[in-house]
């Protein structure tokens, strides 16, 4: 339980690196809260959401979880681990193009898909391939 919450911190950071995925984010997010809704009223009530808090909360707490919360966090720590296995993917994939085309731009927020999608008739076909496979558009 320790690792999914871990985990599931670790990679919701860095969830955002994909435009689009802030729907899907949003939906695990709701997914946990209502999963944890018990938890998240009783222990973490008083907690100022953002960087980590209230899943530290949860973490502090994580002997006294409920197994639909303890599930809820699972469930999302496990969707958020294909998500990484695809941004990883498209990381590999593209490496070469992101040096060349958008070494100085900071990552987050969508802006390496964005650069990649602005230097698209240079990108390799290996890149395009990658992004279209896990459903850059």
């Amino acid at each position: 339980m320790v690792q999914r919450v871990r985990t599931w911190a670790f990679v919701l950071s860095t969830f955002l690196l994909l435009p689009g995925t802030s729907w899907a984010q949003q939906n695990l997010v709701d997914s946990v809260k209502e999963g944890c809704k018990k938890e998240l009223e009783s222990f973490c009530k008083e907690v100022t959401p953002g960087e980590g808090r209230v899943l530290a909360c949860l973490y502090a707490y994580e002997d006294k979880l409920s197994g639909r919360c303890d599930y809820a966090l699972y469930d999302a720590s496990v969707q958020l681990e294909r998500v990484v296995a695809a941004l990883t993917y498209v990381a590999n994939e593209c490496k070469d193009d992101l040096q060349k085309h958008c070494a100085s731009v900071e990552a987050g927020e969508g802006r390496l898909a964005e650069c990649l999608k602005k230097n698209e008739k240079d990108v390799t076909q290996r890149c395009k391939d990658a992004m279209k496979e896990i459903g850059v558009k």
